[in-house]
């Protein structure tokens, strides 16, 4: 007899289409600005137009006399003894400056844009229309924007009550560390000693939905709905600042329009949002404007990175030695001072670097706060590193993926522990190359490089590379801890079996765009054998998701995902005892698949949604077995997870102009075991826009004054579609070795890769010119200036030319 029993067919690796994308695309959802309660009232906030001064006086007579104004309010209304202060949860060494940050601006001001006063009106309109009636006095005060500046003696201090512009100092040695040789030996005894500087310069995380706040306390327990990524971290946190019993605040984040960092920090506007609503006794509602958030959200990346990397003269790697400057802004954020120490773990990358000291200074400006931007410090140290073995190669007179794989860790040497302590569990960087390589015509494009340099193509071609590794899904608890971390790096998820068969799973993380819901509800459907439409995701509430860390670094389904399948196990173990008691055997004789347990060797068999409403009922369950099959779990990672990934980008770049234009992009990333291949697929494209968005647009430049000239989207450059070429993607799977689902994490990976490849192509295409660098974002105007400022250093034919390009250029605020 020939069976017409069907494979089994897993959800896992299955390219569903989320199941959030109908209710999102067609408007079915619900965004913080939608919501709207009874009697609720609007908030609008002053902000100063100056980067530091003294406020010597508020005249809000003109505003509360305004239509529909309810109040107005400043710091010494809301706070009078200046007790309240953001804060900020990773004090990354125990000397630390941390200045207070108040709600609003309290005496002075320190940044364009901090909150000065608030407005409560009937109407959003009424309220921002009132902000014109309050007249603010201020005495400017001097202020200092650049990193360097802000530490030479004498300079105009951003706080002065702490004395100095620094906010700290953080150093990893290898020596120190044990895990490798003294930098400074390893540079004496180099044949290649090689140093660059690198500006990582200021972002502004372009999400779509600007930030808003709803807080209703008109029942015992205050409600806050938050445009946020971390949900438990604010209930937590607003507990903690303002002094509201934990138990008394419920946080929702409904739907978020994303985030990519910058919805991450617990923000002033919330804090003020719940102190207004306790003070009226009536729901608020504050939702930002564009413009607001372009100067009062938390900015990413500003860094400068002074690198110097040494080898012999056969290209193998002996020392390297990172020293940055971070910029915090006027106060710290939430994670802001630990993101470049995430970095400090990732400027060995994939390579055997036996020598290795990173020191990190973060520094205080008169600028907006800086905090996490997509990527969190991996995009940085990628960018150093990447950059350096191009320039490396450069000198040695190799060809830039030689020098890389002569050095890179080879398939065969994992688990591998790196220079900077952490141990990679697996990977292959061999094989994403050769794809890479393959999928680009590599050795095609390099010969039409030679050809168009030959020949004097006034369109230069450049092959830029980028092999990466990143650390993710953050992470053992332990681990962060060690570096003052302010919380763990677990997760939790609870499944509940519905007397129908139905199942809702409950998770702490809480997604902004990432499809959570589709891919817990495939994993969910593998593990206990259901249908995937029979699994709802819950998340984004504390009530009913009452513990939780949240979404960021890439740790959603490396760890949240993992708790999901830990609590799956617990259900299936509890049903394995009510299945063994119904159908009278030993649970060793039960075998369970496809979400049926069957008594081995025989067709007796019963499902495990069936088994729901035997709980349901409670007439026969084993003697002290609860009537319940709902199980919750908590998974603390034992390591990071380490996904990779080689990406080529071909730049063809006009000489006569300064244009750079992608040709092609190909990437190959290995994320372990992938669960929807269309949202893998959709998590690198969207990277893709970010890091390349680096790398040749987007810049937030302040005037000499401290005021954003970038501050809306006409100055502020985001690409469209039209902006950017069709990708080429593939992968390779390596599976993580530390998860019982082998994933490893995707959220980041495109945007860490991406921005070293455009520049370095951008580089290779004019490095005859005598050209080493050009700064981001490589405009044309950059580099047009690099090619010449090349030449004329060089003595050639655009020496002349290259005369006045620097002032043209310093007047337009480009690179100096």
């Amino acid at each position: 007899m020939t069976s017409t029993t069907e494979p089994a067919v897993t959800e896992v690796g299955r390219a569903r289409v989320r199941k959030e994308d109908e209710r999102l695309i067609t408007g079915r959802t619900r965004w913080t600005d939608n919501i709207t309660l009874p009697g609720m009232v609007h908030v609008a906030v002053l902000r100063s137009p100056v980067a530091h001064a003294r406020i010597t006086g508020i005249d809000a007579g003109e505003a509360r006399e305004m239509p529909g104004v309810l109040g107005v309010y400043t710091a010494e209304d809301l706070d009078p003894e200046g007790a309240v202060a953001l804060p900020c949860a990773w004090p990354i060494s125990p000397d630390m400056k941390h200045p207070r940050r108040p709600m609003l601006a309290q005496g002075t001001v320190n940044y364009a844009g901090e909150g000065v006063a608030v407005v409560v009106a009937r109407s959003a309109a009424e309220a921002e229309d009132a902000l014109a009636g309050i007249d603010v006095d201020y005495e400017d005060l001097p202020v200092v924007l650049d990193m360097e500046q802000a530490l030479v003696p004498d300079a105009p201090l951003v706080h002065e009550d702490l004395g100095t512009n620094r906010n700290a100092v953080w150093t990893f040695d290898s020596a120190e560390a044990g895990s490798g040789g003294d930098v400074e030996r390893a540079f004496t005894d180099s044949e290649v000693v090689l140093t660059r500087r690198f500006r990582q310069q200021r972002l502004v995380p372009g999400f779509m939905e600007p930030r808003s706040v709803v807080v209703d306390p008109t029942a015992p327990q205050l409600t806050m709905w938050s445009a946020t990524q971390v949900p438990h971290i604010v209930k937590t946190m607003a507990a903690m600042t303002l002094g509201i019993p934990e138990h008394r605040i419920r946080v929702i984040a409904p739907d978020v329009g994303g985030g990519f960092g910058g919805k991450l920090a617990v923000i002033p506007e919330e804090m003020l949002a719940l102190r207004l609503a306790q003070e009226l006794g009536r729901p608020v509602k504050w939702t930002e404007s564009r413009s607001e958030t372009m100067v009062a959200a938390h900015h990413g990346r500003d860094q400068i990175q002074d690198l110097t990397i040494s080898a012999t003269r056969d290209g193998t790697l002996t020392g390297l030695k990172v020293e940055l400057m971070a910029d915090m802004g006027a106060y710290l954020s939430l994670v802001g001072p630990g993101v470049p120490i995430l970095g400090a773990f990732m400027f060995n990358a994939i390579y055997k670097i036996p020598a290795y000291h990173f020191s990190c200074t973060n520094v205080f400006t008169n600028t907006t706060v800086t905090d996490a931007y997509r990527g969190a410090g991996r995009p940085e140290a990628t960018f150093g590193i990447e950059r350096m073995m191009d320039e490396l190669a450069a000198e040695l007179g190799m060809e830039p993926l030689q020098l890389r794989e002569k050095n890179w860790i080879r398939n065969d040497e994992f688990p591998y522990t790196t220079v900077s302590t952490l141990t990679y569990d697996s990977g292959d960087y061999e094989a994403a190359t050769e794809q890479a390589k393959h999928l680009f015509d590599y050795d095609g494009l390099r010969r039409e490089q030679r050809e168009r340099r030959e020949r004097g193509d006034p369109v230069q071609l450049g092959i830029g590379i980028s092999t990466f590794t990143e650390m993710c899904g953050l992470a053992p608890s332990r681990v962060l801890g060690s570096l003052d971390y302010g919380a763990g790096g677990w997760e939790h998820a609870t499944i509940r079996m519905l007397p129908t068969g139905k199942v809702e799973v409950v998770t702490g993380v809480s997604p902004h765009g990432q499809g959570h819901e589709t891919a817990w509800s495939q994993i969910v459907a593998d593990q206990l054998g259901v249908g995937f439409d029979d699994v709802e995701i819950l998340h984004g509430d504390t009530q009913s998701s009452p513990r939780g860390l949240d979404t960021y670094g890439s740790r959603s389904l490396a760890v949240g995902g993992i708790a999901v399948v830990k609590a799956a196990e617990k259900v299936v173990a509890k049903a394995r005892t009510i299945a063994a008691h119904l159908m009278e055997c030993s649970e060793d004789d039960l075998e369970f698949a496809d979400g049926r347990f069957t008594v081995r060797g025989t067709d007796r068999s019963t499902r495990i949604q069936d088994l729901a409403l035997a709980v349901f009922t409670a007439h026969d369950l084993p003697e002290g077995v609860e009537p319940s099959l709902d199980s919750e779990a908590t998974f603390d990672p034992e390591n990071f997870s380490f996904p990779h990934g080689t990406h080529l980008c071909a730049m063809e770049v006009d000489t006569e102009t300064g244009r750079s234009t992608i040709r092609s992009y190909v990437c190959v990333d290995d994320v372990g075991a992938v669960v929807n291949p269309l949202i893998v697929e959709g998590q690198i494209h969207g990277g893709l826009a970010q890091g390349i968005a680096q790398a040749l647009y987007e810049e937030a430049v302040f005037d000499e004054g401290g005021t954003l000239m970038s501050g809306t989207f006409a100055d502020y450059l985001l690409p469209s579609a039209a902006d950017l070429p069709s990708f080429t993607t593939d992968r390779t799977e390596t599976p993580s070795t530390t998860n019982p689902l082998g994933v490893k994490g995707v959220g980041e990976a495109g945007t860490i890769a991406s921005t070293p490849a455009v520049v370095n192509a951008i580089v290779d295409a004019v490095r005859h010119f005598g050209v080493d660098d050009v700064r981001m974002p490589c405009t044309p105007m950059r580099v047009f200036q690099a090619i010449h400022t090349g030449e004329q250093a060089a003595g050639g034919p655009g020496a002349e030319a290259g005369g006045g390009l620097g002032s043209i250029d310093a007047e337009h605020g480009g690179a100096q």
